[in-house]
């Protein structure tokens, strides 16, 4: 048990997490560490003396502590609103009227860091809070395996899967996760069919990462059968599906380790930063199939279509944010909007 309280010590207590809270400028910044730091030392302790099971697909805890808000709270303190923007705002309006008229709509995204949920929450919060609470976010074992990662994965909608990178870490698990993979895929299925639902997935595999050599970060590139797989189960639920680009810029907020790790309890670096988020127009997998009489070549097209768009957006969130253009940095691509002001 020694070993545990010093593992719970360490993660409820961080320095870094401390300086980064501070670097706001907050009146409160002292207050918002304190009350931080003491929740997730419980919230810590809480799953050390009683730890939660994931299902394959989860739903956010909201009661009688509310995990969502908790989430919420922590990663609230690191955004630099003054210099934080969303990218066609009227298209997430577009979402969630489609939501609302039972649709479904697949958002395929780059991924940045364990804050993505939160950055995605908080930026649409002020306009479209329905649509970020509703939010099913497709998540590897990482995050609900991870003793910090676990409090704060518990409170959002989750498809519980293995990662390709991670599947034959070990060998001798490779098949159980297939398995695993496999029933999470039935429980999308099932929740599609009922309509209404918006899924969020990554379909790289995991966060992006700067170039060794200049590094610059950039959209990882997405794996087109994941992709496909995704544009397929939207399309054969008997409802109507929808899918998106979306992109995401947020890593300096919480970037991940230089290189893919296998093991659990990765050391986070944090800081106080601007952060984006973009989404681009619906893309029809029909007409880009209409063009290409090879089935194959098309989805690689379809693929591509979709990656193409994220970095796009990309690029005008990172001249907004790196580049200090701000609003300026809006173009045909992303027009950029602070909707909280």
């Amino acid at each position: 048990m020694a070993s545990e309280w010093w593992l719970i010590s360490s993660l409820a207590r961080n320095p870094i997490f401390e300086k980064a809270v501070l670097q706001s400028g907050n009146p409160r910044a002292k207050e918002i560490i304190l009350t931080n730091m003491a929740v997730v030392f419980d919230r810590i302790l809480l799953d050390v003396e009683d730890p939660f099971t994931f299902s394959a697909h989860h739903k956010a805890v909201r009661e009688p502590f509310d995990y969502y808000r908790f989430g919420q709270n922590y990663i609230r303190p690191l955004v630099d609103f003054r210099k934080s923007y969303v990218g066609n705002i009227s298209h997430f309006s577009d979402i969630e009227e489609k939501l609302h008229q039972g649709h479904n709509v697949i958002l395929i995204s780059n991924h940045q860091t364990e804050a993505d949920p939160a950055v995605i929450a908080l930026l649409l919060e002020t306009t479209n809070p329905y649509v970020a609470e509703s939010m099913t976010y497709v998540a590897g074992d990482r995050v609900v395996t991870d003793p910090l990662c676990k409090p704060f994965s518990i409170g959002r909608n989750l498809f519980c899967v293995y990662s390709k990178k991670h599947m034959n870490d070990n060998p001798e698990l490779a098949e159980s996760k297939r398995r695993a993979n496999t029933l999470s895929l039935k429980e999308m299925t099932l929740l599609l069919r009922g309509g209404s639902q918006i899924i969020w997935i990554a379909p790289s595999g995991g966060r992006d990462r700067p170039d060794p050599s200049t590094q610059e970060w950039s959209p990882a590139p997405f794996d087109a059968p994941s992709v496909d797989s995704m544009r397929r189960l939207a399309s054969k639920t008997g409802v109507p599906g929808h899918i998106y680009p979306l992109a995401l810029l947020c890593h300096d907020i919480m970037p991940p380790p230089a290189q893919v790790e296998k093991v659990i309890g990765e050391r986070r670096m944090i800081s106080f930063h601007g952060v984006g988020l973009s989404v681009g127009s619906e893309i029809n997998f029909s007409d880009i199939a209409a063009g290409n009489s090879n089935p194959e070549e098309a989805r690689a097209v379809y693929s591509q279509a979709l990656y193409s768009s994220v970095t796009k957006q990309y690029k005008v969130l990172n001249s907004a944010i790196h580049g200090n253009q701000g609003l300026k940095a809006s173009n045909s691509v992303a027009s950029l909007s602070q909707p909280w002001q």
